[in-house]
């Protein structure tokens, strides 16, 4: 009997990790940066309208000067009230919770690596997971995310938002 007990639970932990492995593997977020290409990025809705609380936008970045400290990150007519702008290239996510009001954050979800997609109804959303995230504090909303996002200092510099 214990003969049977044993052989059949190596044959289920077999099966197990058969199966677990690879799906554990399609979750993490490795150092390959493919969950990071713009063009692996799973789309999101197109936008509703840029004056809209819920519009998700998407930008790969605007021609800043150079893309370090002080660049441009993206024009801040762009940058809805209520909404965001995922800034793909930068990693960064720009919001703007209130009128007149510019926040950023890092664009890459604290669960599990993965770059945010989007950002609607007043939250910035990960596809991988569910994750979602404050577009005031960068807080986690919902989804398996414990930690938020980590905050960049943005100001807005002609009609331009940009890194302090």
């Amino acid at each position: 009997m214990t003969s049977s007990l044993s052989r059949r639970r190596a044959l289920s932990g077999a099966a197990t990790l058969g199966v677990g492995v690879p799906l554990l593997a399609a979750c993490g977020g490795g150092d390959d940066g493919a969950a990071k290409d713009p063009a692996t990025t799973p789309a999101t809705d197109p936008p509703s309208t840029a004056s809209s609380p819920t519009a998700t936008a998407t930008a790969s970045g605007t021609p800043s000067s150079g893309g370090g400290s002080g660049g441009g990150l993206v024009a801040a007519g762009d940058v809805p009230v209520g909404g965001g702008v995922v800034v793909k290239d930068q990693e960064l996510v720009v919001t703007q919770p209130e009128a007149g009001q510019y926040k950023a954050f890092s664009a890459i979800c604290t669960h599990q690596g993965c770059l945010v997609s989007g950002v609607s109804d007043g939250r910035i959303q990960c596809p991988c997971h569910g994750s979602s995230f404050s577009i005031s504090d960068g807080s986690p909303q919902g989804g398996p995310a414990q930690s938020p996002l980590s905050e960049v200092a943005v100001t807005v510099a002609g009609d331009e938002v940009t890194r302090a």
